[in-house]
This record gives C-alpha cells, structure tokens and sequence, in this order.
C-alpha cells in the first residue's frame, strides 16, 4: 500500500511541476500539494496514529 501512495505521490508532483512550467501556477501549486499529503513520507492524510 505503501508504495501505491508513494507513485501516486510522485505521478502528482511531476504533473504539478509540468503545469507550472505551462504557467498554470495554482492549479501546479495544489497538485503539488496534494502530492504531499498523499505520499507516505513526512505528513500524509492516511497515516493512521
């Protein structure tokens, strides 16, 4: 499961960064984002405590 949530995690910062050099800034931005809390490492919205 773990690394399911990690290449989604990568597959939306690489998009992400891809929109903003298309200059699509927020949309890049919440992408990357979004590939943040997904993403098993650091801060992640399924992390259970």
């Amino acid at each position: 499961m773990a690394f399911i949530l990690w290449l989604i995690a990568v597959i939306l910062v690489i998009v992400g960064i891809v929109q903003i050099i298309q200059g699509q800034l927020l949309f890049g931005l919440l992408l990357i984002v979004v590939g943040l809390l997904v993403g098993p490492g650091g801060y992640s919205i399924f992390q259970r405590r």
